[in-house]
């Protein structure tokens, strides 16, 4: 990530933020899913804890996959905009010059 005492100064590093925090919770949820299908049958409180550990990891990453996309779409409606007043400027100049 580009700079460490702001991880979130561009759209960019953001979106490295949310990718790596996405990795991590997918990992981690592949890791607890393996540990529920080896878990004993007997401790009920343990495998439900697990349960719910499971559901609330799926609704991070559901969350996480939205602010990616939201991130993207924000970088990209930017790239548009810096486009078109790029555009503008080189337009403008061309209108300068046969102006003269």
């Amino acid at each position: 990530m580009g700079d460490d005492a702001n991880p979130f100064a561009t759209l960019e590093s953001a979106l490295e933020y949310v990718s790596l925090l996405a990795e991590v919770a997918s990992e981690t949820q592949a890791e607890m899913r393996q540990e529920l299908s080896t878990s004993e049958p007997g401790s009920d409180r343990r495998q439900q804890a697990l349960y719910i550990v499971d559901y609330k990891l799926e609704q991070l990453l559901q969350q996480l996959v939205t602010v990616r996309r939201l991130l993207n779409d924000l970088r990209t409606m930017r790239r548009l905009l810096l486009g078109e007043r790029a555009q503008r400027a080189v337009a403008d100049s061309h209108q300068d010059v046969e102006s003269r």
